[in-house]
């Protein structure tokens, strides 16, 4: 394999983000042993990740709320505990995260967007037509209204 291919295949982040398989991790190491390139390459990208994620790390509190949160509910997690019943005498008692979120946007799933914009299509075209219909009419009627007044004046 061409050792540009190999840099720009992604293994080299994998690896380095622990995400990799034993084999994948053993040929890393055999690629960097036998092409410079692979191994400046992978120098590079450790750098650039430690100092992404040294960059972006979250606040002090954030990162004690998650921790006090997986040492109190995930480690402790036991589902027979507390058995659900139906007729509410024992309540099943779980601790989530308090999450806050200020979104104002409607979300959608993507396979309902074409039919919520259908139905708002054809709501607009049917709102026009019958305000068409409706003053189409309404001067139809004013019409009639003079007619007949016309052939009541002509009848006296």
């Amino acid at each position: 394999m061409n050792p540009r291919e190999y840099i720009e295949s992604g293994i080299l982040e994998t690896y380095l983000l622990g995400l990799a398989s034993a084999n994948q991790e053993d040929e890393v190491e055999r690629y960097t042993k036998i092409f410079p390139e692979v191994s400046l390459a992978l120098e590079d990208l450790a750098v650039v990740i430690n100092t992404h994620f040294s960059s972006n790390i979250p606040p002090p509190s954030v990162r004690q709320r998650i921790k006090e949160y997986d040492d109190q509910s995930l480690k402790k997690w036991d589902f027979n505990e507390q058995p659900h019943t139906n007729n509410g005498t024992q309540k099943e008692e779980v601790k989530y995260l308090e999450v806050e979120v200020s979104d104002t946007h409607l979300r959608v799933h993507k396979y309902w967007r074409p039919a919520f914009i259908a139905v708002f299509v054809l709501s607009k075209i049917f709102l026009a037509a019958a305000l068409y219909f409706y003053f189409k009419s309404d001067s139809l009627n004013k019409e009639n209204l003079k007619l007949q007044q016309e052939i009541e004046l002509l009848k006296k």
